[in-house]
């Protein structure tokens, strides 16, 4: 029995296993070609992504936020950190990291060296998973449940992270709320410990925000919903997260695998709306778990977001999501 190739009719297997076996072998280069370019080249294709958001109260001025998150640093991982140092360029107002600073017990000199001139500008901060413990080998499919136990590695100096950062003027917003003016634009702002870790206790920042400032801004490492919801219930405007990596490994057409949390993946990276009045912004970070090194469909990122006044006219419900788009350059 012979079977032809219809694409190539001169192409004839002589046996059904020889077509089996071409078969197997082509999907297995495949498979190593998509590998390799996860691995090696989207990994490393560092994106600024910039995104437009009416989320300040009308009469404001634009406020122009840059979002960190998921750095995930390694000591020699040179290329990531010298992408980092040229965000500067950008002059935001402010800066804002959501976690997951670190990957390595000898990381923080990295850390602040590659954000050594966004540390000069106004920052807030919390911390995620892997600002506390190192992180360790898993099972990946573990990933595809809601709930399954945590497996944690060696502490991290997090504590030597946080000094570096508020001796330089960023703020911790660790479980407190926190008033600031940048650029003209009066901030109530207030944040909590990792969710994914269960250590965020919302009830020490709850309540409503001082309703004067232009801007009500929560913030956390991971974007659990009974979180935002909290959020969204005292009246907050914008909250910023981290964490979910954009799923890390995407499908074209489909989106995010994955999104490591209760966050459904339909806002598993970029600008969303939560509720009637509050947006949502999830950075799919910039860096990968050692373990892990790979990204498909959905590259590293920095998240520009030039924030700007709701409409005069019409409740906040009607106001639509940021609009986003990306380059892979820093401008």
């Amino acid at each position: 029995m012979s079977i032809a190739c219809a694409a190539y009719p001169e192409l004839v297997f002589d046996n059904p296993r020889t077509a089996l076996r071409g078969t197997a072998v082509g999907l297995a280069g495949a498979a190593a070609l998509g590998i390799g370019y996860a691995s090696l080249i989207e990994r490393n294709a560092f994106t600024l992504r910039e995104v437009t958001m009416p989320v300040l109260e009308p009469g404001s001025s634009t406020l122009r936020v840059l979002h960190l998150s998921d750095l995930h640093m390694m000591p020699g991982q040179k290329l990531k950190q010298n992408w980092l140092r040229e965000l500067d360029r950008l002059e935001p107002d402010l800066v804002v990291n959501t976690g997951d600073n670190l990957s390595h017990q000898r990381a923080v000199p990295a850390v602040v060296q590659s954000l050594s001139g966004l540390l000069s500008r106004p920052g807030l901060f919390v911390f995620g998973s892997n600002d506390y413990f190192a992180p360790k080998p898993k099972n990946p499919f573990k990933y595809f449940r809601k709930e399954h136990k945590r497996t944690f590695g060696e502490p991290l100096p997090w504590q030597d992270l946080r000094a570096a950062f508020t001796e330089r003027g960023w703020l911790d917003v660790t479980h407190t709320r926190r008033e600031l003016e940048v650029a003209g634009v009066r901030i109530a702002t207030a944040g909590v410990d990792d969710p994914h870790l269960k250590r965020d206790r919302y009830d020490t920042i709850a309540g409503t925000p001082n309703p004067m400032a232009n801007l009500k801004l929560g913030i956390t490492h991971s974007p659990e919903p009974r979180v935002l919801d909290r959020f969204a219930d005292d009246g907050y405007d914008l909250v910023l997260a981290g964490h979910t990596h954009g799923g890390q490994l995407c499908l074209p057409l489909y989106g995010a695998l994955v999104t490591n949390c209760q966050l459904d993946r339909s806002r598993v990276k970029g600008p969303s709306r939560w509720g009637a009045h509050m947006q949502l912004h999830v950075s799919a970070g910039i860096g990968t778990s050692p373990y892990a090194p790979a990204r498909f469909c959905c590259r590293p990122e920095a998240t520009l977001l030039t924030l700007v006044p709701t409409p005069d006219k019409g409740p906040k419900q009607g106001v639509q999501p940021g609009v986003s788009r990306s380059s892979a350059v820093v401008r």
